[in-house]
């Protein structure tokens, strides 16, 4: 005996499959067969819920659908691709429009810069403090600073200039000023060769020298004079002290009413 199909189940294979109910009801029960004709005649019922639709769906449709969905994901992904390179260009520009700008050290009002100066170059110094032993007018002897002798490094480490007898700051790109100390304070510590406030007296060449007005040395370590005997056997015999400093070069602010 051949058992009718439920009621529900035949609604549900009409509502899926609404376009092909009368071959999804094919070799059903007259039952099945009975309800696609009402339902033909009032036009088919509401589609069912689109989660049931989804799962029993063809396969190949499923297929198709993450195909689908798979491109438009892709093209979206290529159309923001030229936006953020367009964005991270501009990022890069403005960087590079507004380079890095060195601030002033904190340092006491003695060695303070004037106002209306700027920083435009810093520089760490590595290198001697060459002193030589002297007689003084009283008859005694003493080392005397002779010059510096020291290599330029900027924030990145890199060779910019040399400091020399002057004192002397010159860069490689051509420029190199000349100073003279106006007034100083002891190093932290009272250790190493005290803190300076340079102004200039003397240019040469061109390029980020040539409108340096002062120089502060700063942060210095090392550079004593040697505990090396100095009498009258030692005259004239030299001794180098390793030190390193950082210079901050400062000329007229732009804008200022000072002269460039």
């Amino acid at each position: 005996m051949v058992l009718p199909v439920p009621d529900y189940s035949c609604k549900l294979t009409i509502h899926i499959f609404r376009n092909f109910h009368r071959r999804s009801c094919r070799n059903t029960s007259p039952l099945c067969t009975q309800q696609s004709a009402r339902l033909s005649r009032d036009n088919y019922p509401p589609q069912p819920p689109a989660t049931i639709a989804l799962m029993l769906a063809p396969k190949e449709s499923l297929i198709r659908a993450a195909i689908v969905l798979l491109v438009i994901i892709l093209a979206s992904q290529i159309l923001a691709s030229p936006s953020a390179n367009a964005q991270a260009k501009t990022q890069s520009g403005a960087q590079k429009e507004a380079p890095y700008k060195e601030e002033p050290p904190d340092v006491p009002d003695t060695i303070a810069v004037p106002a209306g100066q700027e920083v435009v170059l810093f520089a760490h110094a590595t290198g001697s403090q060459i002193y030589t032993c002297q007689s003084a007018a009283d008859g005694k002897f003493a080392w005397a600073l002779k010059a510096p002798e020291a290599e330029l490094h900027d924030r990145k480490d890199k060779i910019i200039g040399t400091h020399s007898a002057g004192p002397t700051w010159k860069l490689k790109d051509g420029s190199e000023v000349t100073g003279k100390a106006v007034a100083h304070v002891d190093s932290l510590g009272g250790e190493s060769v005290p803190w300076l406030l340079v102004n200039a007296v003397g240019h040469a060449g061109k390029g980020l020298l040539t409108t340096v007005t002062t120089i502060q040395r700063v942060r210095t370590h090392g550079g004593m004079p040697p505990d090396d005997v100095c009498d009258a056997a030692h005259v004239n015999t030299e001794s180098k002290s390793s030190y390193s400093a950082d210079y901050y070069f400062y000329a007229p602010a732009k804008g200022s009413d000072e002269k460039k």
